[in-house]
């Protein structure tokens, strides 16, 4: 099976980490398989946001990697400049496996803002309807982005409406 990946944006900067707290004990309780994840933080009156890997997730050298380019084409990379811009553009094809374009890029960019956080999930397997159950719990969040189907992400999407 495919990895996936999630994104969700809470509406405080404590959120995902909140979320990922809840994650991690879906890992727990076998209902979740979380071949990585990645938050990130935006506390009110800084400038960039503070970005956090593999809190109690699997992870390593090469999805460290991944977030640090991930993170830099969506948050650092208005901050740096044109040139250094283009030679990020050039890498953004690293992620066409994982569904992530400039669409995605822009989405989540506008939306993980300051005063809000994100969680950032790369998923295996899950046990889809208790996955949903468990972040009714979580703080308001919503879903930004996965490369699930159209269908699949718009039934991911409709369960967690608040």
């Amino acid at each position: 099976m495919a990895s996936t990946l999630v994104v969700l944006k809470f509406h405080t900067p404590e959120g995902a980490s909140k979320g990922m707290e809840i994650a991690i004990g879906l890992q727990k309780q076998h209902l979740l398989e979380i071949e990585d994840a990645a938050i990130v933080s935006w506390p009110e009156g800084k400038k960039k946001p503070k970005t956090i890997h593999g809190q109690g997730a699997c992870g390593g050298a090469w999805y460290g990697a991944f977030w640090g380019m991930l993170f830099g084409c969506i948050f650092f990379v208005p901050f740096l400049g044109a040139a250094f811009g283009a030679a990020m553009g050039a890498l953004s094809g690293a992620f066409a496996d994982y569904g992530i374009g400039n669409d995605f890029l822009e989405k989540v960019r506008g939306q993980v803002t300051e005063g809000t956080s994100a969680l950032f999930l790369l998923n295996g397997q899950a046990t889809t309807d208790r996955v949903v159950e468990a972040f009714k719990e979580a703080p308001e969040f919503e879903v930004i982005s996965t490369n699930l189907s159209h269908e699949d992400e718009a039934k991911l999407k409709d369960a967690f409406a608040h």
